[in-house]
C-alpha cells in the first residue's frame, strides 16, 4: 500500500487527507462536493496512479445522504473504495481518538486503514441503490398513513362516529363512505335507493347491489340515531373529506411502490429463495433485499447475522458466565423486518 486517502464527509462537503507509505502526510485540505472540486480530485487521484502504477486506497465513513455524491463520484470514475458505517469507523478509530473533529477523524480513517481489514468495492449496484430508496419511501409512506388515521378517527369521533361501527376503518369502501357522508344531516332526508346507488359509484371495488342496499339501510339507522359533536357546517367535516382522500392516496401509493420494488428484483435468485421461505411474502422479501442490498459481499452467513444485528453475544470472565443474548448492533430496520415476519406467522 502506498498511498492512503481518508475523506471525513459532512453536508456539501468533505476534508481529505492524504498518506504516503510510511504513515506521512503528504496533503490536507477541504473539498466542496461540486463539480470543479471532484474534477480537482480527480486530477489528483490519478497523478498519483500514473506516479506509483496502483490506485490509492480511498476510505470514508457512511454520513447517509450527505456521503452519495462522494460515492458517486468513485462509482462513475470505477475508483475502488472503502465504505464505513459509523460503528465500524467508531470501532475502529476509537482507541485514537482524544478530539473529535473532522480533521482528525480524517487523519484517524487514514491512519487505522494501514491496520485494519476493510472490505473495497467499485461503485454500487444501483439496483439496489433503487430498491432502498423505495423502501425507505414506503416506510414513510407507512408513517403518515398512522398519522392520517390517527386523525381521521378523532374528527370522525366528532362528526359522525357510527360510520366506524359499519365499516372496517382501513377499507376502501369506508374511506369512500366517509367522502361522501362525513356527518349524519348529509344522509337525512335521501331515499335508500339514492344512497346506495351514490355508494356503487364511488367505490372503486365491485359492490354488490344488495351489500350496498344493506349499507345504505344501516347508514339510514346510523344517522337517525346519530347527535355529533359539531354542525354540518363545521370546518371539521371537510376535513374528514381531506383525510379520507389523503389516505387514499397513500395506499395507492404504497401499492405502486411494492410493485415497482418487485420488478426490480423478480427475476434475481435471491429474491425467489426468500418467497420459498413460510410466512415471507412480495413485501417482507423485497423489504429485506433492500436493507441487506447485495448478499455476495458478505463472506458467510455469520457476517449477515452481524450486519443484521441477531448475532449472539457471550460474555464470560473467569468462572462467571453470563446468557448469551442477541448483540442488537446492526441494521435496525433489518432487524424488525425478519423480527415481524417470524411473529406474525
Amino acid at each position: 500500500m502506498k498511498h492512503v486517502i481518508a475523506f471525513d464527509v459532512s453536508m456539501g462537503k468533505s476534508y481529505m487527507v492524504i498518506y504516503n507509505a510510511l504513515k506521512k502526510c503528504v496533503f490536507e485540505g477541504e473539498i466542496k462536493h461540486t463539480r470543479p472540486d471532484f474534477e480537482r480530485l480527480k486530477g489528483m487521484i490519478n497523478e498519483l496512479i500514473q506516479a506509483y502504477n496502483e490506485q490509492p486506497h480511498i476510505v470514508f465513513e457512511s454520513t447517509g445522504v450527505y456521503s452519495r455524491q462522494l460515492e458517486r463520484f468513485m462509482a462513475e470514475n470505477t475508483f475502488v473504495y472503502c465504505v464505513l458505517n459509523p460503528l465500524e469507523a467508531k470501532l475502529q478509530c476509537d482507541s485514537l481518538r482524544i478530539h473529535k473533529t473532522d480533521k482528525s477523524d480524517a487523519h484517524q480513517l487514514a491512519l487505522t486503514h494501514f491496520s485494519a481489514e476493510r472490505i473495497e468495492k467499485v461503485g454500487t449496484d444501483d439496483l439496489f441503490q433503487q430498491l432502498k430508496s423505495l423502501s425507505r419511501f414506503y416506510s414513510e409512506l407507512d408513517d403518515e398513513l398512522t398519522v392520517t388515521r390517527g386523525r381521521m378517527h378523532k374528527v370522525i369521533q366528532l362528526t359522525f362516529p357510527e360510520l366506524e361501527k359499519l365499516f372496517t376503518s382501513k377499507s376502501g369502501l369506508f374511506l369512500n363512505v366517509v367522502q361522501l357522508f362525513p356527518h349524519p344531516d348529509l344522509v337525512q332526508g335521501l331515499s335508500r335507493t339514492v344512497i346506495k346507488n351514490r355508494i356503487r359509484a364511488n367505490t372503486n371495488k365491485k359492490i354488490s347491489t344488495t351489500m350496498a342496499e344493506k349499507k345504505a339501510m344501516q347508514l339510514m339507522e346510523a344517522a337517525d340515531q346519530s347527535y355529533p359533536a359539531v354542525s354540518l357546517k363545521d370546518v371539521l367535516c371537510e376535513q374528514l373529506r381531506s383525510y379520507a382522500r389523503r389516505y387514499q392516496e397513500l395506499l395507492l401509493l404504497k401499492n405502486q411502490c411494492i410493485e415497482d420494488m418487485v420488478r426490480l428484483v423478480e427475476d434475481r435468485k435471491e429474491y425467489k429463495i426468500l418467497l420459498s421461505i413460510p410466512g415471507i411474502g412480495p413485501n417482507t422479501a423485497v423489504s429485506m433485499l433492500a436493507e441487506i442490498g447485495d448478499i455476495s459481499r458478505f463472506k458467510n452467513n455469520k457476517q449477515l447475522n452481524a450486519y443484521t444485528g441477531i448475532d449472539i453475544r457471550r460474555y464470560q470472565s473467569g468462572k462467571t458466565f453470563f446468557k448469551d443474548k442477541i448483540n442488537k448492533r446492526g441494521n435496525n430496520v433489518l432487524a424488525t423486518i425478519i423480527l415481524w415476519s417470524t411473529t406474525t406467522n
